[in-house]
């Protein structure tokens, strides 16, 4: 069974201080483009091919899916949406990319491990 990457897309992007405030829809293509090697590859414990789910919301909201990530536009909370998929997947393995520390309660809550952003940063 193969397992859901869901990441903070906000919180991914706003960890590294490099202007994404300027283009928030730019920062998150930059980072679902970024997102199709972990798709691949896998992260840190959990080999690919991996489902990854970019979760998007605000000025970010209608970046579209590419082969290997699919992106969901929060329609209202982000962090709300990324409990909905970790429910959701609570039958199969479940990463979640945040910092966010009640949004990893949440998730765990439903079974999710949560990793922080640096699992997907390359820089």
């Amino acid at each position: 069974m193969r397992t859901l990457l869901v990441v903070d897309g906000a919180n991914v992007v706003g960890s590294v201080p490099d202007g994404w405030w300027r283009d928030r829809r730019g920062a998150a293509e930059r980072l679902r483009d970024r997102l199709v090697a972990y798709a691949d590859e896998g992260v840190a414990g959990h080999p690919g091919p991996l489902d990854v789910v970019l979760v998007v919301e605000g000025a970010a909201r209608g970046v579209e899916s590419i082969e290997g990530v699919r992106v969901v536009s929060a329609p209202g909370s982000g962090d709300d949406t990324i409990v909905e998929l970790a429910a959701d997947a609570a039958d199969r393995p479940c990463v979640v990319v945040t910092a966010d520390r009640e949004l990893r309660r949440r998730v765990g809550e439903w079974g999710a491990r949560s990793v922080g952003p640096r699992t997907v940063r390359d820089d």
